[in-house]
Order: C-alpha cells, then structure tokens, then sequence
C-alpha cells in the first residue's frame, strides 16, 4: 500500500508562490467587481490576468507534453486552490480558457496542438480560449436522438472550409477582451444530422480573427462578477477543414473527457470558497465576545460548528487531490471519483458557507464580511461543469447501472 497526500518540495514551492502572488496582485481585482456592466467588470481584470500570464501560470496548466510547465492535475488543483481563495473571477477566466484548449490537448494532431497552443505557451499577452458546449435552452440533453434538438449549432463543409452557425451560451471568456472573439474558441457543433448525434457531433477549433461572432448579451451573473460568460451567435463563422478536432463525430466523446478533468478542479474550487469563509469566521469566533465575557469560540454550538465545516474542507480537498491523482495516473475508478468530488466539493460549499454565516451572525450578512461574494461564487459550482442534478449524478447513475460496475474499483480494491 501507499498512499501518501505528503507535497513534494516542487508541489510546495508552488503552493508557496501561488499563494503569495494571489495575496500580492489578486486581492486588489475585487474592485472590477463594482464597476456597472459585466464587459466593464471583465475589461477591468484585464491587466491581472495579463500579470498571471506574464508570471507564467498559464504555461503551468498546460501539460509539459503540449510544451507548457504542468506536471499534472494534482499541481492544478494546488494552484488553483491559492487562486480561488482570493479571486474566482480571474482563476476562472484562466482556468477557463485551460477548459478551451482540452478538445486541442486531448484530441489535436501535433500539428494542430503546435499551432493552435503556440499563444499559450508564450508569457506576452492575454490569451484566451473557450470551450462552446453549452447552448441557450440547454444542453444536459446533447447527445438526445430525434424528436429531441440535441446539440443545435451545425457545421458543413464547403470546400476546404467549415461554415458553423448557430448559438452558444455561459462559455468563459468566447467572446474575448473585444466581443469579437477569443483567440481559439472550440465549437462543438453537429455535422452530420443524417446520423445518430453520438456519430454526428464534432469539434471544430475555431481561430481569431472570426468574423460572424456576435455577442447577445453579456449575462450579468450572480457571482463571478468580474468574469465575462456571454451568449452569442456564431453567423457563418469559417474554420479550415483541418482545425476538425478528433474523428468526424467523435465531439461528444472528446467533449466528454475534457469535462472529466475538470469536474475534480470543480471540487478544489469548492475547496477554496470554504476555507476563504472558514478563515473569516474563524477570526471572528476568536475576537468575537457579543457583549459576553468570552470569545464566543469558547461557546460549544460554535466550536462544533467550526470543527464540521473544517472537517468538511479536508474530506473535500483529499477527496479532489485523489480523483486528480486517479485522472494523472489512469487509474481505474478515475472518472468515477471526479464527478464525485464535483458533486460533493460543490455541494458542500454552498452548505458550509451558510453554516459559517450563522456562527458570525447578522454580521455576515454585510457586504464588509466576504460571506456575500463568497456564497455567491459558491451558488455557481453545482450547476456548472456539468450541472449536478442534469448531468453528474445522470453520469454517476450509468455507471452504477453497467453490468460489469465494481463498487470497490474507485478506492483500488477491485
């Protein structure tokens, strides 16, 4: 047996480095929060973002295969935890875009992976990528035969050319710093309707300059306020017939193992709303009197309260950091364990962070306490990457349905 959750020094000094540089320039984005419209909110990060660039934590997400510097998802979900803590917002239009690129990583020839990542790679600039799953009216149902609309934005060929059209919704960062585009956008989009969609839906990498992006709207969303999720209409948008990611029909199948990946990230991020609060609440509970005699960490309903929520905080980060190992490893039980760590680490946030509202009080419930922006993070974890209710658990039932299903597998005893 070994079973070890000890950091190596390299996973240390970049928990150390991530730590400090979200400290010392993430803390400062939380007034892009403020400003009125959410392009004004996005625009505002811009200069941070470019920051984390030029630092080269775009270069750590990208696998050392692929010429970046990631090691695997276990140092993502170390980083990505720093990040989270302080600010969601930039974290995920970073780690956003590493979404955006995974159809290319997981699917791309060496040809395409050399070309498409080359402006993601360098440490200039503000890159951006998005992954175009999702569609106005939803899409937990994407893989669903006639009558049903399934995946709605098609491709055909014309020539040595793509012609996509159709709509997508809640994609980080699509429509780019300008509304016009981001740098690589990955569409998934049906190309063949005469088939079923498990044989007809593909990935097409679509290249900026695009023209026929046109941004809707961009939605003003609960949380992640300084991040930009758009709606937009792709109007005859052309990609050259080689950008075709994967085999023709294959785009459920890559679309699906790109979001595997992320579900265990989902957890850690999770995992940094809860101990953002715990921290506060924890400095409260200690200083705190209410016009008692002593702290009211002293008193038992609180104690115990804090001793769950911190309890809670470890199962999730341990929880994330095994499917991540399971994912880098290609164990057995690795997709099982990632879209279980997404339902509860996402789960469990929402819960917790209200938990610790009630032992601060009613002062949790000003915008001074960082509770507020922090639930409202926290509200968006179960219902995106794979909305818990529409997809994961769906997912998690078909597994446990097969025939051939081990329940021991997840935790390596089959």
């Amino acid at each position: 047996m070994a079973i070890d959750f000890t950091l190596t020094p390299a996973q240390r000094a970049l928990q150390h480095q991530s730590r400090k540089f979200a400290r010392e320039a993430l803390a400062g984005v939380r007034e892009a929060e403020l400003l009125a419209t959410p392009e004004e909110r996005f625009l505002a990060t811009r200069p941070i973002y470019e920051a984390m660039v030029a630092a080269g934590y775009l270069r750590k997400c990208i696998p050392q295969p692929a010429g970046g510097d990631n090691a695997g998802l276990v140092d993502m979900a170390i980083m990505a935890e720093e990040f989270y803590a302080v600010n969601p917002s930039v974290t995920l239009t970073m780690l956003g875009s590493v979404l955006g690129l995974l159809p290319i990583l997981l699917g791309g020839t060496p040809e395409q992976c050399g070309r498409l990542l080359a402006p993601f790679l360098k440490t200039t600039g503000a890159p951006l990528a998005g992954f175009c799953s999702s569609e106005p009216g939803g899409s937990a149902n994407a893989a669903s035969p006639p009558p049903g609309e399934g995946v709605r934005t098609t491709a055909r060929r014309d020539g040595d050319i793509w012609v996509i059209n159709g709509r997508k919704k809640w994609v980080s960062s699509a429509t780019g710093w300008d509304g016009k585009g981001a740098d690589v956008l990955c569409v998934v989009c049906r190309t063949d309707a005469s088939v079923p969609p498990e044989q007809g839906v593909s990935i097409i990498a679509v290249e900026k300059p695009a023209s026929g992006i046109v941004l809707e709207r961009a939605i003003d969303a609960i949380g992640h306020r300084a991040h930009l999720v758009p709606q937009f209409a792709l109007h005859n948008v052309t990609a050259p017939r080689g950008n075709l990611l994967g085999r023709e029909g294959g785009g459920l199948m890559l679309a699906a193992a790109a979001f595997t990946g992320t579900a265990a990230l989902v957890c850690i991020f999770g995992v940094a709303l809860m101990r953002a609060a715990f921290e506060h609440a924890l400095h409260f509970a200690r200083t705190e009197k209410r016009g008692g005699v002593h702290p009211i960490i002293e008193h038992q309903a609180v104690g115990y309260a804090l001793a769950d929520a911190k309890t809670t905080i470890e199962a999730a980060r341990y929880l994330s950091w095994r499917a991540c190992h399971a994912l880098d490893t290609q164990s057995a039980g690795a997709d099982e364990l990632a879209i279980q760590a997404k339902i509860y680490g996402s789960e469990a946030a929402v819960r917790v962070i209200t938990e610790l509202m009630r032992v601060v009080g009613i002062d949790s419930y000003d915008n001074e306490a960082p509770f507020g922006r922090l639930l409202q993070d926290a509200l968006a974890l179960p219902i995106f990457d794979g909305g818990n209710m529409g997809i994961r658990r769906r997912q998690l039932h078909t597994m446990l349905m097969r025939p051939d299903y081990d329940p021991l597998t997840a935790c390596g005893g089959a």
